[in-house]
């Protein structure tokens, strides 16, 4: 059975960052996508970022680039979140998000089979 198991969030001030961390077992897929998803209270649940398992490739929500960093140690099984220049709007419970297969296709959540628990992560003004 797949279990995804978040940890790293908190509450932080404006600009600062935190690191995320999901540790993955149960995994059967020689290849896979991992994601974090964000749901804010009252929101849709949405992507923020993608990795590839294979080749690295990534990917981010326009909202986030160039301030996340999505990072993988396939020999640990493990995916990070590096969020740095936090903003109050990034407020909200992150998810680990993975899904088998050779490809990752997109940051929708009916992409993905397995989810973690959520860490909260709130950013004050």
């Amino acid at each position: 059975q797949v279990q995804l198991v978040e940890s790293g969030g908190g509450s932080v001030q404006a600009g600062g960052s935190l690191r995320l961390s999901c540790a993955a077992s149960g995994y059967t897929y020689s290849r896979n996508c991992m994601a974090w998803f964000r749901q804010a209270p009252g929101k849709q649940r949405g992507g923020v970022a993608f990795i590839h398992s294979g080749g690295g490739v990534t990917s981010y929500a326009d909202s986030v680039k160039g301030r996340f960093t999505i990072s993988q140690d396939n020999a640990e099984k493990m995916v990070y979140l590096q969020m740095n220049s936090l903003k109050p709007e990034d407020t909200a419970m992150y998810y680990c998000a993975a899904r088998g297969g050779d490809y990752c296709y997109s940051l929708s959540v009916s992409d993905f089979s397995y989810w973690g628990q959520g860490t909260q992560v709130t950013v004050s003004s």
